[in-house]
Formats: structure tokens, C-alpha cells, sequence
């Protein structure tokens, strides 16, 4: 197993796994330097906004700007939770309809929420694992997920959450790449009965490619459960049609949110 940096730390318990960096940044500095956090005027952190972007010449990463895609599988599952919701949670005598309607919602969150904490989690893990860092045991998904890379692409010096900056005006940090023009991301799930992809993922791996500098690379899907791993490789022509979607998607979304306008690659 290759990695882009050897054993650099001593992870021990759970609550180490939880407390790992999250990913959850939209914005960069030019140099592709992560932005996500900035000191609010009350001297208090606080999440970077679209304001401190347009003051501060920030990128938007991937994934913010593909946030402006439709997402009708992840809308079915949100409406499906906010039914189950209220069939488990009847109205209570005499409770306002507002009240109950909140309660609902809140229940319905909480189902998301534990499962965006359990993908957050594995996320975690894959990359410490990727990274040789120690830890005294590690999920079995971890080795056969190393495994199933390692049938379908070969023996790769893989390098885990490099970030960077594109021309165009966006940036990232990619879940696994190779230096030999391979470009992973990892999708966690409780179940891969119907693990797809989708256009949102084909545009997210085609703009790292294009922000590491691999404009032709092998890109693939990596669903992992606890259970099993399927990879989905994407083909060239199903990319390059999604780098064209995603350049569009990005002038948009500058447009929108009144950021400076690149000229748009060849």
C-alpha cells in the first residue's frame, strides 16, 4: 500500500475518529490553502461566508458549487424521513399543529444526522488508514476496501486529501488520487443494494481531475459499507461531457453569488 505521508500519528479510542478534521469547508485561499473558518467581527470563529469570499478573492470548493445540482434522490430520502417521522410521532393532546409539525421535523433531522456522523466517520478512518497512520485496529472495510483498489487499478502510491486551486476559479481537496492518473472518492453507505452514480458525481471527480492537473485520469465512485465496497469507474467520454457541465455550472454559480468570472477552459 503506497501513501503520501508515513506514520505520523498515535490514534487511540473512538472519540479520536470523531473528533478527526471534518471536510466540510467550502472555501479556499488562490494557492488551494483551506479557508473554511474566519474570525467574525464579534472576535468569536464562525464559517466563511460568500461575503468574506467576494472580499477576499476565496474559491469555492467542488462541492459547493455542484450543491447548486438538483439532488432528487436525496430529496425522496428527506421527504421519506419527515413521513416515517410523523407516523412515530403522533400529535399530543391539544398540541398546536406548528408545534407538532416542528417536533416532526426535528425527529426526521436526527435520522440524517446520525447517518452523516457515520459516513463522516468512515470517511475518517479510510483516510487515516490511506495514510498509514496508526491506529490499534482497524474496520475490516478498510483492508478489503484497499483490496478491491488494488484488483481493479493495480499497486498505486495513493495520496489522500491533496488540495488545490484551478485557473477557472475553484478548488478542493480530492479523497484519493495517484500520481499515474487515478482519482477516487469515497461514498459511504449503510447499504449498496442501489449504489449508483450519478451526474453530481461524475462533475466532482472530472473537476478534481482537472484541479490536480490530470485531465485524462481514471476516475472512480468508491461505495463503501460496512459490509462491502463497490468501485463504479466513470468513462472518458461520460467525464469530458461532465467537465463541460461543470464549467457551466461554475460560471453560474460566480455569476450568482457576484465573484469575480474566469474564462472557461478549452
Amino acid at each position: 500500500m503506497g501513501c503520501s505521508i508515513h506514520f505520523k500519528n498515535i490514534i487511540q479510542g473512538e472519540n479520536m475518529i470523531v473528533s478527526y478534521e471534518s471536510n466540510s469547508g467550502h472555501w479556499y485561499k488562490a494557492n488551494g490553502e483551506p479557508f473554511y473558518t474566519i474570525i467574525g467581527a464579534n472576535g468569536k470563529e464562525r464559517a466563511t461566508r460568500v461575503t468574506d469570499a467576494r472580499k477576499l478573492g476565496l474559491l469555492p470548493s467542488v462541492t459547493t458549487v455542484i450543491g447548486l445540482l438538483d439532488k432528487p434522490g436525496l430529496q425522496r430520502w428527506v421527504q421519506e424521513q419527515v413521513l416515517l417521522a410523523s407516523l412515530t410521532l403522533p400529535r399530543k393532546e391539544n398540541e398546536p399543529e406548528a408545534d407538532w409539525l416542528k417536533r416532526v421535523i426535528e425527529d426526521s433531522r436526527s435520522v440524517g444526522k446520525d447517518a452523516r456522523n457515520r459516513g463522516t466517520n468512515m470517511h475518517n478512518v479510510l483516510e487515516l488508514y490511506f495514510n498509514q497512520v496508526y491506529m490499534p485496529e482497524y474496520p475490516s472495510y478498510t483492508y478489503r476496501t484497499e483490496k478491491s483498489l488494488r484488483e481493479h487499478f493495480g499497486d498505486q502510491f495513493w495520496i489522500t486529501e491533496e488540495s488545490f486551486a484551478h485557473p477557472l476559479g475553484y478548488a478542493g481537496k480530492c479523497d484519493l488520487h495517484s500520481k499515474e492518473g487515478i482519482v477516487v472518492d469515497f461514498k459511504t453507505k449503510e447499504s449498496l443494494k442501489n449504489a449508483a452514480v450519478y451526474d453530481e458525481h461524475i462533475l466532482q471527480l472530472i473537476a478534481y481531475a482537472y484541479g490536480l492537473n490530470m485531465p485524462t485520469a481514471r476516475c472512480a465512485i468508491v461505495y463503501v459499507s460496512e459490509d462491502e465496497t463497490q468501485i463504479h469507474e466513470i468513462s472518458q467520454e461520460d467525464l469530458q461531457k461532465g467537465w463541460k457541465m461543470f464549467q457551466c455550472l461554475l460560471v453560474f454559480f460566480r455569476l450568482k453569488n457576484g465573484l469575480e468570472l474566469s474564462s472557461l477552459g478549452e
